[in-house]
Order: structure tokens, then sequence, then C-alpha cells
């Protein structure tokens, strides 16, 4: 009768470890924001308080990954070094958003069964594209993919824009229309966009450790007429 032998695997390295790790810390973000979004669009109370956890979770993989750093960056050489702070400044922006999410959350249960239509959609519209953000930040870290970042850095317009609306409508207001919930309609706004502040972090932290050049340097090189780049397409399409 024989027995299979089972191998063990060889530790993960230090490095590695911080990588994958934070590549995890990405994905949970996206999660909180995709619960945001479903949340506040259906009015689902699990959703919202799911972001606690999610919040608590963040703060461990912040602490885990501040731990790991210190303990292994004198043991690295310049590059992996620039990598690991690069890391560290990651989750400490991840561990923030997760912060802001569970504040909309809080402010979106005060206000439940308060929130006029037109704020439902624009709440939902920039929650999603903070989760568009935060995929786009983990796929630009993962794969060194500077055009990704660069899409995370345009993305946050959009979500600017959504802000001024909301807050013209329940500041400004020129229609004097009554609105209810303006207090915790305009914390809620103001945590999605703080939040895709911190997602533009991330991707103007990818975009400096890919290229080593500052944002507005990248962004020259992928600001180009619609010409150029349909050009640049065909080339690319011909040498494939």
């Amino acid at each position: 009768m024989s027995t299979a032998r089972v191998e063990s695997l060889p530790p993960e390295p230090a490095h590695q470890h911080i990588v994958r790790r934070t590549v995890e810390a990405c994905r949970l973000a996206k999660e909180a924001a995709s619960a945001a979004a479903e949340g506040i669009a259906t009015g689902s109370s699990s959703l919202l308080t799911s972001l606690r956890l999610r919040e608590r979770e963040l703060d461990a993989f912040d602490m885990e990954i501040d731990s790991a750093v210190t303990s292994v960056i004198t043991d690295v050489d310049p590059t992996q070094a620039r990598e690991l702070l690069a890391r560290m400044k990651f989750m400490i922006s991840l561990e923030r958003i997760g912060d802001l999410l569970l504040s909309f959350a809080n402010s979106a249960q005060a206000a439940a069964g308060r929130i006029d239509s037109d704020d439902i959609r624009n709440l939902t519209r920039m929650a999603t594209i903070l989760e568009k953000m935060l995929t786009d930040v983990g796929v630009a870290f993962s794969n060194r993919d500077v055009g990704k970042a660069v899409d995370v850095l345009r993305a946050d317009s959009e979500i600017d824009r959504l802000r001024n609306l909301i807050f013209l409508r329940h500041i400004e207001n020129h229609e004097n229309i009554a609105h209810q919930a303006s207090l915790q309609i305009i914390f809620m706004t103001q945590s999605l966009e703080r939040a895709g502040d911190h997602a533009k972090n991330l991707a103007e932290e990818v975009c400096h450790l890919v290229s080593g050049h500052t944002v507005r340097h990248v962004l020259m090189a992928y600001d180009k007429p619609v010409e150029q780049m349909f050009i640049d397409y065909l080339r690319k399409r011909d040498q494939h």
C-alpha cells in the first residue's frame, strides 16, 4: 500500500505577500463601493450595514501591510523599497476609502425613506463610478497598466460633476423646492467625492511607480487627438 507524498510549498517571499495582500485590499474596497451603490439604489439596509465589516477588514489589511513593510524594508534593494512604500500609501488610501464608505452608509441609513429619486440616481451613479475606479486601480496596480490608471484619473471628473448637481439641488436650490434629508445627502455626497479623490491618488501612485514621471507628464503622453489615437490603434492591429 503506497502513500502519496505531500510536499510542502516553500514560504511565500515577504515582498510577494505584501503585493498579493494589497491586491486583495483593492478588491475588498471595490466590493464595498459595489455594496454602497446597490444599497442606496435598492434601499437595502443589510448591504449598507455590511460596509461596517468591510471597513474593519480594510483596517486589518492596513495594519498587516504596515507591519510587514516595516519589518522587511531594510532588507530589500532601493527599487523594492520604493515599491513597498508605494504599497503602504496604497493601503492608507484604501483604508480611508473604507472609512468614507462607512460614513456614507451611516448617513444613508439615517435618511432611509426620505431620499428623493433624483438623489438616489445621482448617488448610485457616483458609487458605481467609484466601484469602476477601484476595479481599474486594482488592474493598473497588478499589471502595471498606466492606461488603466489614466482612466481612473479621468473618471474622477464625472464624480465631481454629479457632486455639483446634488449641491446645486440642496444648497443653492434656485427653484425653492423643499427637499428632505438634505444634510444627510450632502454628507453622503461628500463621502463619495472624497473616496473618489483617494481612488485618484491611487492612480497617481501607479503612474509614478510605473513610469517614474509625475502625473502631468503621464497625462500629456495620453492626451492625443482622436485621429492620432486611431492611427495608433491601426498600428497595433496590424502588428497583431
